[in-house]
């Protein structure tokens, strides 16, 4: 099914969000849908659609955000994380402005929800008040949601250079290793950016070959050393697609974890 309507946070072609009204009435819960692909060009919004539509049917208001990825121009490092940065602040107001959305929407109940690439922007997103004041996308304060679910994500953005996951993916959306760009590192990983005091939901297949399960255990033990509130939802005999098909057996375990976050 097609989004209800498209918006726009940016001049660039890539920088819009598609918004998908809940089925239910009322205002609902806001679901900030991030995909992934390995931040890749090739893999665009649209793998998420499936994942976008069972979530307005469950009762929440969707956004699904688009954003430059590597292959495309100024993507990467720092266009891919600018455009993050940039559509996460400027959500709340481009879903105000639109009554039809408004109507919907319950801006106290606010959720990020991200696969695989797409979950670590969602975890660097809920980070961004542990950066550095310097850093261009340093914010005050953290950013007003109620937690983040990471399904299948790259959390571990040190690890996953190591295991040269998406072949060596990291290495292409930061320019480098962890001994080459140590500086871009430290600002882009979530498994260094803690705590952040934000509830996180990780939800991992033990069969994942694309991210494999010790990408989360590793984001885990760290968070749950620094003090963060971070549950690890281990599903077993499900694989990497699995977890945005709502179709397969995975799916009413993303959905436990997403209302465990929302109530």
């Amino acid at each position: 099914m097609p989004a209800d309507l498209t918006l726009s946070y940016g001049p660039d072609p890539e920088q819009l969000v598609d918004v998908r009204l809940p089925a239910a009435d009322g205002p609902r819960p806001i679901v900030v849908v991030v995909h992934g692909g390995f931040w890749k060009a090739e893999w665009d919004r649209a793998h998420a659609a499936d994942q976008s539509d069972a979530l307005g049917q469950a009762g929440y208001l969707v956004a699904t955000v688009e954003y430059r990825r590597v292959g495309q121009p100024g993507a990467g490092w720092t266009g891919t994380f600018d455009d993050i940065a940039l559509v996460m602040d400027a959500l709340p107001e481009l879903l105000g402005d639109s009554p039809e959305v408004a109507a919907h929407a319950d801006p106290y109940r606010c959720l990020l929800v991200g696969h695989s690439a797409g979950g670590h922007l969602a975890l660097w997103s809920a980070a961004r008040h542990v950066l550095p004041e310097q850093s261009r996308w340093h914010r005050p304060i953290a950013l007003p949601v109620c937690g983040v679910v990471a399904l299948a994500g790259v959390s571990d953005l040190a690890l996953a250079d190591r295991l040269h996951l998406g072949s060596d993916a990291t290495r292409a959306l930061l320019g480098g290793s962890p001994v080459q760009r140590p500086e871009r590192y430290a600002q882009a990983d979530p498994a260094v950016l803690l705590p952040t005091g934000v509830p996180v939901h990780l939800v991992h297949g033990t069969e994942d070959e694309d991210v494999p399960i010790e990408v989360s255990r590793s984001f885990r033990a760290r968070a749950v050393a620094a003090g963060d509130p971070c549950e690890l939802r281990e599903l077993p005999g499900v694989g990497h697609m699995d977890l945005v098909e709502p179709t397969t057996a995975a799916w009413p375990g993303v959905l436990a974890a997403i209302e465990d976050l929302v109530r």
